[in-house]
């Protein structure tokens, strides 16, 4: 049995987010489907890590087995044929037998775009959060710093989280800025469901000057989701890369 290993993209905007879900249409779902019919077998797709309902990926790694003999290349254009436009099929490589698209991962990078502007969006409406109110992207970064390093981010865990671990190491962060797209990026070793878009919540309230930098860490620290503010929404959300 090969293991294959692809990186796909695609707009999160009309699916249910990665994992097959019984009450409607997944991005595992799709691509499982697809796959199978190119190699005429059940396709079981391992992830680098779940998305939710409204996010997308730029470069998000999956693996699969497959006893077909058809070439990388073969197969990257059949599977790519039968896929709606939303969803495309980046790389399709051969790897090694041990290759594990979630254990073998050494950490994730995740991109979130703010349109801040008093007037809404049209093109970028699935791609960002509107936020009207201007921010200060200076004070954000110098919150956004905190971040790094190994916590406890049970303070940015959604409520019901199934870690028992809420230890993370954050590797770097950034906070940019260009006409009126803000861009949030974070890597780390591992996240918690709605980590990055509870993070995101927090340093929007930050921006707009309603908790300080201290008051951020403090928060932080309380290791509590009661204080930590809204949730972004989902949209905004990217899977910019996976490291190996």
């Amino acid at each position: 049995m090969r293991n294959i290993r692809i990186i796909c993209e695609y707009d999160g905007t009309s699916y249910h987010g990665w994992q097959i879900q019984p009450n409607g249409i997944s991005i595992q779902e799709v691509l499982e489907e697809k796959t199978g019919i190119i190699t005429q077998e059940k396709i079981r797709l391992t992830v680098s890590g779940r998305t939710d309902a409204g996010v997308h990926a730029i470069n998000q790694v999956a693996n699969f087995r497959t006893g077909s003999v058809i070439a990388c290349g073969s197969l990257l254009k059949g599977i790519n044929s039968l896929l709606p436009g939303d969803i495309v099929v980046k790389d399709l490589i051969d790897a090694d037998d041990d290759f594990h698209a979630r254990y073998s991962a050494k950490s994730k990078i995740y991109l979130y775009r703010i349109f801040n502007n008093p007037v809404r969006t049209t093109l970028y409406r699935t791609y960002s959060w509107h936020v009207r109110a201007p921010l200060d992207t200076d004070v954000m970064g110098e919150a956004a710093i905190l971040l790094k390093g190994r916590h406890d981010f049970s303070s940015f865990c959604a409520a019901g989280c199934d870690s028992e671990n809420h230890i993370r190491t954050v590797i770097d962060t950034s906070v940019g800025v260009k006409d009126d797209m803000i861009s949030f990026t974070i890597e780390a070793n591992g996240f918690l469901r709605y980590m990055v878009r509870n993070i995101v919540g927090l340093l929007v309230d930050v921006g707009k000057g309603n908790i300080t930098p201290a008051g951020f860490e403090e928060i932080m620290g309380a290791m509590d989701r009661t204080k930590a503010g809204i949730t972004a929404p989902p949209q905004g959300l990217f899977l910019r890369e996976v490291r190996y």
